[in-house]
C-alpha cells in the first residue's frame, strides 16, 4: 500500500489522480490534500477518502470546510503551513504535487527534505528553483516522477539509454487553439476561446499558458533540470493530434518516442506504479483510423512566450522565477479582461528586460523573485491599461 498526499486534489490532475486511487484501493491510499477555492468538490473528496488531515489556502475557508464536515472532519488545517504538514506527514511515502503555479513549490521542496518520493506536476517547482530542488533530491536520495505528458514521455523514452548518448529532446505541442491564427487575428481574442483547447481537458491558468505557448516554454526549462542536458538540446515540435507525447533522439539517429491518447491518467498512473504499469480502462490509440501525424516548427513571432523562455533559461539564476511570476499575474490579468491576449508577452518581455538576475543559493532567494516578478508585472499592466 502507497501512501499519498495529493496537493491540489481540486485541480484536473488531483481529480485524475483521485479516480486512479479509487480504482485501484489495494495499492494506494490518501493521507493527506490540500485544496484552493473549490470547498464544494473537496468537501465530496474528503468524503470519500477519508484522510488523516487536509489544508485549504484561507483560514475562513478551513472553517466553513469543518463546519459542513461535522464528525466527519478531519484535523484541517489553513495556509502555507497546512500546505507544509501535509507534504511532510509521517504516514505520506509519495507526494502527487499538482498545486497550479508557483504556490506549489514551498510544500514540494519540504516534502522532498522529509524525504518523500514527488510525482510532479507542478512544473513551476523546477521553473523557479530548479537547481535547488534538484540538489536537494539527490541529497535526500528521494524519487521525482514527472507527471506532465511531455516530461513523462521522455522519462520513458530514456528508460534503458545512456545518458551521453542524447542528442537532444523533442519536447510536442498542440498548438493550442489559435496554431494558424494571425497576429490580427489574435487581437481579438477573448478568455473564452483561449481556454477552448482542442485536445486536452486542463485547468483555466494553464491553458491560456497554451494558448500563449508559454506552457512550452515552461516545459522546456523544466525539461533542462529534470534531465541535466542544456537548453540548445531541448527542441519543441508542433504536433496538433497530440499522439507523440514527446521524443529523445538520440547520436546514432534514432528516434524513441512514447505515443498515446491525449489523457492525463497514463503519465499520472505510470508515476504512481513505477516501474510497473496499472491497468487503466482508457480506448486504445488508434493508429490507423488518425491516419496522419504531423509536426512543424513553432513560431516565435506570434508566440513569443516560447522565445522568453529559453532567454530567462540562458539568463539562468533568478531569471526564470521572474519570468514565472510576471507570467501568473498577466494571464490573471487576461482571464480578468484587463490586457488583451496579444499583451502577454509583452508583459512578460518588459519584466524580465528590467530584471537583474542573480545567481540562486537558497529558496529564500525564490521568493524574492518571485515577489519582484509580480510587483514589476503588475505595475507594467497598470501602465498599460
Amino acid at each position: 500500500m502507497k501512501n499519498l498526499a495529493v496537493l491540489g486534489s481540486t485541480g484536473s490532475i488531483g481529480v485524475s489522480t483521485l479516480e486512479i486511487v479509487a480504482a485501484q484501493p489495494d495499492r494506494y491510499r490518501v493521507v493527506t490534500m490540500t485544496a484552493g477555492r473549490n470547498l464544494e468538490r473537496f468537501e465530496e473528496q474528503i468524503r470519500r477518502f477519508r484522510p488523516a488531515l487536509v489544508a485549504v489556502v484561507e483560514a475562513d475557508a478551513a472553517r466553513r470546510l469543518k463546519t459542513a464536515l461535522g464528525p466527519e472532519a478531519p484535523e484541517i488545517l489553513a495556509g502555507v503551513e497546512g500546505l507544509i504538514a501535509c507534504a511532510v506527514h509521517p504516514d505520506v511515502r509519495m507526494i502527487v504535487s499538482a498545486i497550479v503555479g508557483a504556490a506549489g513549490l514551498i510544500p514540494t521542496m519540504a516534502g522532498i527534505e522529509a524525504g518523500k518520493d514527488v510525482a510532479l506536476a507542478n512544473k513551476e517547482t523546477l521553473v523557479t528553483a530548479g537547481p535547488l530542488v534538484m540538489e536537494a533530491v539527490a541529497r535526500k536520495g528521494v524519487r521525482l516522477y514527472p507527471v506532465d505528458s511531455e516530461h513523462s514521455a521522455i522519462f520513458q523514452s530514456l528508460e534503458g539509454h545512456r545518458k551521453e548518448d542524447v542528442r537532444r529532446l523533442i519536447l510536442t505541442a498542440s498548438g493550442g487553439p489559435f496554431r494558424g491564427r494571425s497576429l490580427a487575428e489574435l487581437k481579438h481574442v477573448a478568455p473564452a476561446d483561449a481556454l477552448a483547447h482542442p485536445n486536452w481537458q486542463m485547468g483555466r491558468k494553464i491553458s491560456i499558458d497554451s494558448a500563449t505557448m508559454m506552457n512550452k516554454g515552461l516545459e522546456v526549462i523544466e525539461a533542462r533540470w529534470l534531465f541535466d542536458l542544456p537548453p540548445e538540446q531541448i527542441a519543441v515540435h508542433i504536433h496538433p493530434q497530440s499522439i507523440v507525447h514527446s521524443m529523445v533522439e538520440y547520436v546514432d539517429g534514432a528516434v524513441i518516442a512514447q505515443l498515446g491518447i491525449p489523457d492525463m491518467k497514463t503519465p499520472i498512473a505510470y508515476a504512481l506504479s513505477y516501474p510497473e504499469r496499472l491497468s487503466l480502462e482508457l480506448p486504445q490509440l488508434d493508429l490507423c483510423a488518425l491516419g496522419t501525424l504531423t509536426f512543424e516548427k513553432p513560431d516565435t513571432e506570434r508566440f513569443s512566450c516560447l522565445s522568453l523562455a529559453y532567454q530567462a533559461l540562458e539568463r539562468g539564476g533568478t531569471a526564470p522565477a521572474v519570468l514565472n511570476a510576471a507570467n501568473e499575474i498577466a494571464v490573471d490579468a487576461f482571464l480578468k479582461g484587463e490586457i488583451g491576449f496579444l499583451e502577454i508577452p509583452g508583459v512578460l518581455r518588459a519584466t524580465l528586460d528590467t530584471h537583474q538576475s542573480a545567481p540562486l543559493r537558497h529558496i529564500d532567494e525564490v521568493l524574492r523573485a518571485d515577489r519582484w516578478g509580480r510587483a514589476a508585472a503588475r505595475r507594467f499592466i497598470e501602465t498599460t491599461t
